[in-house]
C-alpha cells in the first residue's frame, strides 16, 4: 500500500494548450493518504476518470508528477504501479469459469493453490457468487459479470491501491447497497487505499471516509460527508450534495448581518469585508416558515413520504425547504426564517471563513 501524491498535476488532451480553459484537469496538488477510503465525486465530464487514469498509469499527465510513497511513477507503466482497477463496464474472460476469473490474478503471481482457493472463496461470498463458481462467464448477465470484475479487482491483498471507476453502474439497486457495505468491510479488514469514482452522492457518502469533490477539472473540496453537508467549501458542493441542494441567495454581508434585497438576515458568525459576487447559502433542512422574515411565494408542495418539499421563490430566486408531515402548509405567500448558525457565506462561489474560525486542513 502507498500514499499517492499528485504534485503540480495538470492535463490537457490538446497538444498545445494555450490557457487554463484548454485543460481537462486544472493544476492541483493532492494527497491520498495510505490506507484511506476515498470517493471521487462530481458531475459527468468534470475530470474524475481522467484523474483516475493518470493515477493508474493509463494516461500520462501533461504537467506535474505522480508519486507512490516517495517513488516517482509518472512515467511508470500500469504494471509497475501494483494497483488493481475496476472499470465501469465488466472486463472478464468469457471462456473461464467464475472461479478461474477470480483466481487469475493470484495464479498469475504464483500464489500457492491453498491460498488461491481460500481467497477465491472469500471474495465469491462477498460478491454473492459462491454458488456459481464453476459456471462459465459467457452465459452470465451483465451485472453478474461486473460482480466478477469487482471481485477480481479485490482478490489481491498486496496492491498499492484499488481504483474503482463507477463500478456499480450495471448492478441492481439492492446489490449496490450490499456491495458497498462489503467494500467498506474489506477496507476495514485489509486497509487498502481505495479510490471510488462516482457521480452518485449516495454511493460516495455511504462508501468513503473522505469525499473528494471535483467541478470543472478542479478539486473544490475534500472532507467527510458531515463537512461537505455542514460547510460546503464551494457553491457547487452545496448544490451537488443533498437533495434538494443548498439554497443560495444574492446578498450583501456586513459583520454578522446579511441583507437579501434589503431584508436583514442574521448570521451565526462575523465575517470580514467580502468582495466579488456575494451569496449566502443555507440547506433546506434549516429553513422554516415563520410569521416574519424573508417574503416567499410557495409555488408547489411535493410529498416524499417522511416530509414534504416546499418549492418557492424569494425575490425571483428559487428556494426549497423541508417540512415535517405534521406541519400545515399551503401554496401562496409566506415568510421564511433561516437558521443563523447554519448559514454559509460565499464570495465568487468560494466559502468565506468567519472571523476567528480555524481554517480546515
Amino acid at each position: 500500500m502507498a500514499r499517492i501524491t499528485l504534485s503540480n498535476l495538470a492535463h490537457s488532451y490538446l497538444p498545445k494548450p494555450r490557457g487554463e480553459a484548454d485543460f481537462a484537469l486544472k493544476e492541483m496538488d493532492h494527497v491520498w493518504q495510505d490506507g484511506g477510503a476515498y470517493a471521487l465525486l462530481g458531475a459527468s465530464g468534470c475530470g474524475k476518470t481522467t484523474l483516475l487514469n493518470i493515477i493508474s498509469g493509463l494516461l500520462r499527465p501533461s504537467r506535474g508528477r505522480v508519486l507512490f510513497g516517495e517513488r516517482d511513477v509518472t512515467d511508470a507503466p500500469t504494471a509497475e504501479r501494483n494497483i488493481a482497477q475496476v472499470f465501469q463496464f465488466p472486463v472478464v474472460y468469457d471462456t473461464m469459469t467464475v472461479r478461474e476469473n477470480l483466481a487469475f490474478p493470484l495464479r498469475n503471481r504464483g500464489r500457492d493453490a491453498a491460498y488461491v482457493e481460500a481467497r477465491v472463496g472469500q471474495i465469491a461470498r462477498m460478491i454473492g457468487m459462491e454458488g456459481a463458481l464453476d459456471t462459465r462467464a459467457r452465459g452470465l448477465t451483465a451485472d453478474a459479470k461486473q460482480k466478477i470484475s469487482l471481485g477480481r479487482g479485490m482478490v489481491r491483498e498486496d496492491v498499492n491501491a484499488i481504483l474503482f471507476d463507477e463500478p456499480l453502474t450495471v448492478i441492481d439497486p439492492h446489490m449496490k447497497w450490499e456491495l458497498r457495505t462489503q467494500l467498506k468491510r474489506l477496507h476495514r479488514e485489509f486497509g487498502h487505499t481505495m479510490i471510488y469514482v462516482t457521480h452518485d452522492q449516495t454511493e460516495a457518502l455511504t462508501f468513503a471516509d473522505k469525499v473528494v469533490v471535483m467541478h470543472e477539472g478542479r478539486v473544490v473540496q475534500t472532507g467527510t460527508p458531515e463537512e461537505l453537508f455542514e460547510t460546503p467549501g464551494h457553491t457547487f458542493v452545496g448544490y451537488f450534495i443533498g437533495s434538494p441542494g443548498m439554497n443560495l441567495f444574492e446578498a450583501e454581508v456586513s459583520g454578522d448581518m446579511a441583507r437579501v434585497m434589503g431584508h436583514p438576515v442574521p448570521l451565526g458568525a462575523t465575517y470580514p469585508p467580502t468582495g466579488g459576487r456575494v451569496q449566502i447559502g443555507v440547506r433546506p433542512e434549516f429553513v422554516s416558515l415563520a410569521d416574519a422574515g424573508l417574503p416567499v411565494t410557495i409555488r408547489r408542495i411535493e410529498d416524499v413520504g417522511r416530509h414534504r418539499i416546499l418549492r418557492g421563490e424569494v425575490f425571483g430566486q428559487p428556494v426549497n425547504l423541508l417540512l415535517p408531515e405534521d406541519r400545515p402548509a399551503a401554496t401562496g405567500s409566506a415568510f421564511l426564517q433561516l437558521a443563523p448558525e447554519k448559514i454559509n457565506v460565499y464570495s465568487d462561489d468560494w466559502r468565506v471563513q468567519p472571523v476567528g474560525a480555524r481554517r480546515a486542513a
